[in-house]
Formats: structure tokens, sequence, C-alpha cells
């Protein structure tokens, strides 16, 4: 009996360290400049990532097909999005793979612009970012994640 309490108690211990560590990564982004965009004109936007230490994620690109991509997608109602501009990840060899896997690592950024029509009606743009990824240690990937932030800006 001590023992299943006992087994019980490290594999919840397991769960919870690994849940931790599974959403550790945080998602921020910017929009415009200083917060501000112009009707008519293209305004400049940033989605983030910060991956702690110890951590990655694999690449748009992971070179593996077993590895889940990061994926973010922008959707916003009255704007045209531009597509995701992904950076080039760092290949790395790790325990649980034979070849090398692309991944990010620390603080990424993922650029892209949005069209403010010159007809835009409102005073504020709204661009909902959703970054979808797989984070990993050395010797062990957790399932993936999806992450939601909004962005937003004022219209001049």
């Amino acid at each position: 009996m001590k023992r299943s309490i006992i087994s019980a108690i490290i594999f919840l211990a397991f769960v919870f360290v690994a849940t931790a560590a599974a959403d550790a990564q945080t998602v921020t982004g910017t929009l415009g400049k200083g917060g501000l965009v112009t009707r008519g004109s293209v305004a400049r936007g940033s989605v983030n990532i910060s991956i702690p230490d110890g951590l990655h994620v694999n690449s748009n690109r992971p070179s593996s097909e077993y590895a889940i991509p990061t994926v973010v997608t922008i959707r916003a109602t009255g704007l045209r999005p531009s597509r995701v501009t992904y950076p080039r990840g760092r290949n790395r060899k790790f325990q649980f793979s034979e070849n090398l896997i692309n991944v990010y690592e620390g603080r990424v950024n993922f650029p892209f612009t949005v069209t403010v029509p010159a007809n835009f009606k409102g005073s504020t743009i709204r661009v909902n970012a959703s970054v979808r990824y797989q984070a990993c240690t050395d010797e062990v990937c957790y399932p993936p994640r999806t992450r939601n932030v909004l962005l937003t800006a004022r219209v001049r």
C-alpha cells in the first residue's frame, strides 16, 4: 500500500514538472509604431515567443517527420495581414533523435504586416495571433501547445 502511494506521489510530481516545463514559454507581440497605425498604410507587427533555458521548440521546418513545427497564424477583421516570416532555426542533435532537428531557442520574433484600408472605420485595430509549438528538452518532447495573443493598436 505504501509503495503504491509513493509511486502515485512521484507520478503526480513528474506530471506537475512536465506540465510546468511545457507551459514555460511566453507569447507576446507588437503592432504598429508605438501602438499607432495610420489609415491607408501598412503597419508592421511581430509575434514573439520566449523560450526558457533548457528548452527549445521545433522550428517551422524542423527537418524531422516526427517533430511538430511551430506555426504562427494571424487573423484580423477588416485588415489584410501578410504571411508571417519565419526565422531560420538552429540545427541541433538530441538524445531522442538520430538526425539533426531545426529548433528555436531563446527569444524568437515572427514579423508580419497588416494593411489598414483608407476607409477603415474605428479607432482601434485588433489582430489575433495564434502560435502552435512543441516544446522539448534535450531528452523529451512535450505535447504540442497553442498560445493566443491579441494585438491592438490605435488608428489615426
